[in-house]
């Protein structure tokens, strides 16, 4: 057997140590596969003291992270996160010092993929990200590589696991957002800021990748237009359900020739839909080829083991020496591509109101729809509220999303309003 693949790692958390415990693990089985041993021989993270459950005493111990880049190594393994700062200087330092580089960070990824891309393949070495989307779901590899011979028509799932553990939850047992947002976090599921997550930055990350990959274009996070979950209620959800529909974070990106379109947003998923039944912190996503169907890959986006678990397969790939451009295509084929405008997309939508108890509301409601060319297909009004309000819910007919927008604009201002509207699509 020829000689170890030398890894420095950076950052030692959850995912971290779970790649250490992996390796330890099934080391005889990987080094079978890859055709080499996989061997960690220097480490660093903040606090060399922190008990991680895991012998670090056997590598060597670098503080300055950016120094592995200069460790004796063939790759360095990035596990520190964030868009910036130290995870992209030793991004910048390790491509440039001509060793492959893996990493799980879909921020810094989404933000610099392509410098990151065209660093790589100048030094003729390696960037991996299999990780970076949904946890241990070999997504990344299967649009890579499966379906590489496919024109992908549209790429979409269920990408934040904290997002789909709320929404399930709720769904399950007729609670509210906050009440399950402080279960979740009390889990672990949600961070103690839970901004990114339930705010649909980190889906809008994956999503930027997911599309880059699919369609062949630079990685626009810029053009995501993303919005979470705060405002979904109990009532949307149980609303939802009786229309025949669970409500769940999906980002969608497609590619036409009006643009890129890129968006991360609750939807209503008809019952039918394989992604209407994902459940808890798990992760799904689904590609739509035009030669191979329908792919669906689904499991859990989160977790040491899942997370090391698609690492160390980066790991592997790299040992049997299988490169290849980071974005499925070299980066200078990626096609610069401008955002779609989103008025222009036909759909059907659910739009809530939470209106005053008195008479003319309906109507008020229904006029703006009118006037702005919106089709109503079902109108739904439920009891009054302890504080005197109502919820109204409209199902829309099929249409442009422009005029949803343009009805919601009208209504802007309106004393019979109390808070802002909810406005989820349809998936079809």
């Amino acid at each position: 057997m020829t000689k170890p693949l030398r890894i420095a790692l950076a950052g030692l958390g959850t995912v971290g140590a779970g790649v250490i415990r992996l390796l330890d693990t099934n080391g005889a089985l990987i080094a079978r596969r890859a055709g080499r041993p996989i061997e960690i021989v220097a480490v660093s993270a903040r606090d060399r003291s922190k008990d991680r459950g895991v012998d670090i005493g056997r590598f060597a111990w670098v503080d300055d992270t950016t120094a592995l880049a200069h460790a004796d190594v063939d790759v360095v393994v990035e596990l520190v996160g964030g868009s910036d700062g130290p995870a992209l200087t030793l991004a910048r330092a390790t491509l440039g010092a001509g060793k492959s580089f893996v990493t799980a960070n879909k921020a810094m990824l989404a933000h610099h993929g392509l410098e990151l891309a065209r660093a790589a393949e100048a030094a003729n070495v390696a960037l991996k990200f299999e990780a970076a989307v949904a946890g241990g779901v070999p997504v990344i590899k299967g649009l890579r590589e499966g379906a590489a011979a496919n024109e992908i028509e549209r790429v979409y799932g269920i990408l934040n696991g904290t997002c789909n553990f709320i929404l399930s939850k709720m769904e399950a047992e007729g609670r509210d957002f906050a009440d399950v947002l402080a279960e979740a976090q009390a889990l672990g599921f949600a961070e103690s800021d839970p901004s990114f997550d339930i705010d649909g930055v980190d889906a809008a990350h994956k999503v930027s990748l997911l599309a880059s990959l699919a369609f062949g274009t630079q990685p626009a996070f810029a053009d995501v237009a993303a919005s979470g979950i705060r405002d979904v209620l109990a009532a949307d959800i149980a609303e939802a359900a009786s229309l025949g529909y669970r409500v769940r974070l999906i980002g969608l990106a497609e590619s036409g020739p009006n643009g890129l379109f890129q968006r991360v947003h609750p939807h209503l998923v008809p019952v039918s839909h394989p992604l209407a039944h994902v459940t808890g912190a798990t992760n799904a996503v689904v590609a739509e080829g035009n030669f191979v169907g329908r792919l669906l890959f689904q499991g859990a986006g989160a977790g040491d083991g899942p997370t090391a678990s698609a690492v160390v397969a980066d790991l592997i790939d790299i040992a049997r020496g299988e490169f290849g451009p980071a974005f499925a295509m070299p980066a200078d084929a990626l096609l610069a591509q401008g955002p779609a405008d989103a008025g222009d997309r036909l759909g059907r939508a659910y739009v809530r109101f939470t209106v005053a108890d008195r008479v003319g509301v309906l109507a008020e409601i229904a006029a703006a729809m009118r006037d702005a060319g919106v089709s109503i297909e079902s109108l739904m009004q439920r009891g009054v509220h302890a504080d005197g309000s109502v919820l109204v819910a409209i199902v829309t007919h099929e249409g442009p999303e422009r005029s949803v927008a343009q009805a919601l604009e009208r209504l802007r201002g309106s004393q019979s309003l109390v808070g802002q509207p909810l406005w989820m699509h349809i998936l079809a």
